[in-house]
């Protein structure tokens, strides 16, 4: 009688082991690597975030500002005098500054050439008619003569804050100067006649009157768009590396593919660590073509944000988010599963506060004025600042963002390709051999 082939019938369920999740919350080995991670992730972002924003005025050090007298003189109680040289001196070395400003004295055009290039938050510029203004005051009869003024130029390019920091000592400078120049002025003896309005006014002289010294476009963010566009491309090598990483181990065979309540593994592909990293770099490099070009399209086309030198603003992007997904590449496999949270305060948690985009570095405490030596995001803003508002001038801060993007990207392959050779040469393969 031949032999009747058994039916194919469905695998059994695999057996429970009826364990409940209250059981499992009661193992105390569970809590600790999680709890300790995530304490102290958020202890340091705490520190880190709030640490640097607290109280700019105090942080501030050197914050450049420029002094221009273009002053010709004029004579005042019969000598001839350049009260504008003075009220520049006087503010240039007034006590009690310590090292909060770095003031800048300086001819107009330089003046201007340092605004356009974002060295300089500010200019003060006293006119050339300051000192005949002053001797109109003390003339008697006829209309109120014109007040001397103190015209403040502002650099919205380096940012809102940095701007507002450099306007406000401006005025307290002015305020100062007057008052000082009110003392020189009411001492002399062709005032000692004038009425109670005029020596009020000759007391306290001078005016300051506010201009944009750089203007940028009405659609900049106030200036903040360079530290958003630099975020986005920063985020986009950071999440697009750890994306790439995660569907290479899926293809490959070593991490499993879950979708809601679906889970599906892949045959193992035989390959090692550095042919692993290797697809993995080629993938983020090629892909920074696309997010790239997309964050260009929504903000440029879509959004409408003012920017210039547009095939610049894209190469440097591209290579932006390449350098930043290579080293996001690198740490991850060098440090494994772990190294997503260390890529993440590399990239992300030490870059932000140290980035001078909001903050300007000279308002920032000196532990974050040393991770800017260094940190990517710092970089990357000077560099996307430059293009979007100093017209792509090599001394804006464009050339040392190239450098810095050439140092990444070399020092991220070095890293990277260099511990997955040694992981390799170790036999220290990703998947564990069977047993015969």
């Amino acid at each position: 009688m031949p032999d009747v082939p058994e039916p194919n019938l469905p695998e059994p369920p695999p057996p429970t082991t009826g364990v409940r999740a209250r059981q499992v919350l009661r193992n105390p080995r569970l809590w600790v690597i999680p709890a300790v991670l995530v304490g102290l992730l958020s202890l340091l972002m705490s520190l880190l975030y709030l640490g640097g924003i607290l109280d700019p005025r105090a942080d501030l050090h050197h914050i450049p500002i420029g002094l221009v007298d273009t002053d010709r003189g004029a004579t005042v109680a019969g000598q001839q005098r350049n009260l504008g040289e003075q009220v520049v001196t006087g503010i240039a070395t007034a006590p009690g500054q310590g090292d909060t400003v770095s003031w800048r004295r300086l001819d107009e055009a330089a003046a201007r050439e340092q605004l356009a290039s974002g060295k300089l938050y500010g200019v003060l510029q006293v006119p050339p008619d300051f000192t005949a203004a002053v001797a109109a005051l003390g003339s008697s009869g006829g209309a109120e003569p014109a007040r001397p003024t103190v015209v403040q130029y502002t650099n919205p390019g380096v940012g809102s804050l940095g701007s507002s920091l450099a306007a406000q000592i401006g005025q307290q400078a002015v305020r100062e100067a007057s008052l000082r120049l009110g003392g020189t002025l009411t001492a002399l003896p062709g005032t000692q006649g004038l009425d109670n309005a005029a020596r009020l006014l000759i007391a306290d002289p001078i005016t300051l009157t506010t201009a944009v010294g750089h203007p940028i476009g009405s659609r900049s963010g106030l200036g903040l768009t360079a530290f958003y566009y630099t975020l986005l491309l920063v985020l986009a090598g950071f999440m697009g590396a750890n994306i790439i990483g995660n569907g290479v181990d899926v293809a490959l065979g070593y991490a499993d593919n879950e979708i809601g309540p679906w889970r599906a593994r892949h045959p193992v592909v035989p390959i090692d660590r550095t042919g692993t990293l290797a697809v993995k770099c080629a993938m983020s490099v090629v892909l920074s073509l696309l997010t790239s070009s997309l964050i260009m399209f929504a903000s440029v086309v879509v959004l409408d944000m003012d920017a210039a030198h547009l095939p610049l603003l894209w190469v440097f992007s591209v290579c932006a988010t390449s350098a930043v997904g290579l080293g996001v590449q690198a740490i991850n496999a060098a440090f494994g599963g772990i190294g997503l949270l260390i890529s993440m305060f590399v990239f992300i948690v030490l870059g932000l506060p140290s980035s001078g985009a909001t903050i300007p570095l000279d308002a920032l405490p000196s532990f974050y004025r040393f991770l800017a030596l260094f940190e990517p995001m710092r970089q990357l803003t000077d560099g996307v600042r430059a293009i979007l508002f100093f017209d792509a001038q090599a001394d804006a801060g464009l050339t040392r963002a190239w450098v810095w993007i050439g140092i990444g990207t070399v020092a991220a392959l070095l890293f990277g390709f260099g511990m997955t050779r040694y992981y390799d040469r170790k036999g220290l393969h990703r998947t564990v051999p069977e047993l015969s």
